[in-house]
């Protein structure tokens, strides 16, 4: 996994539930690819055709809000997002996020910061995000050591068979 992720900007804004991520109709789907497809869908039925491996959703306040369901992180990385930046986010969504290997940063203004289509660079380490288009830095909290080897594995669960031996 690399920590420097750069992509183009999809901006969504403030309480953005996990049911407008992946609507409930699909929760019985249990294949990633087949949730990817569905990313988003309660709020622009096309964007997983029109996202590009690797862009960010940009959320406002309370990004991930609703349900404890995991479909919603795992659709986004599914889809091809490289990372959720957002103003907040549900806590729930954010763990679900880390232990599913997804990128998740808060960033406190980001939303005045960037535009739609903006390409950002990220560095989750450093908690700075580059706007290209505007050559300027967001400062933003950096991701704890911990969080950054548990997506370094790909996600809690090959974390946890990787550091077995170590218990």
């Amino acid at each position: 996994m690399e920590f420097t992720i750069s992509g183009r900007v999809w901006k969504f804004g403030d309480n953005i539930n996990t049911d407008l991520i992946i609507p409930g109709k699909y929760l019985m789907m249990n294949d990633p690819a087949e949730l990817g497809k569905h990313a988003m869908e309660g709020i622009d039925e096309q964007f997983s055709q029109k996202l590009k491996k690797g862009d960010i959703v940009l959320g406002g306040r309370n990004f991930g809000c609703g349900s404890s369901r995991e479909h919603a992180p795992l659709a986004l990385k599914a889809a091809g997002v490289g990372a959720v930046v957002a103003e907040s986010l549900a806590r729930i969504f954010y763990r679900n996020s880390i232990n599913l290997g997804l990128p998740v940063l808060e960033c406190r203004g980001v939303s005045e910061f960037v535009s739609e289509g903006d390409l950002i660079v990220i560095d989750l380490l450093k908690g700075e995000i580059r706007n290209v288009h505007r050559n300027e830095v967001m400062r933003a909290m950096p991701l704890p050591e911990f969080i950054a080897s548990i997506l370094k594995s790909g996600g809690l669960v090959h974390y946890l068979k990787q550091h077995k031996q170590e218990w």
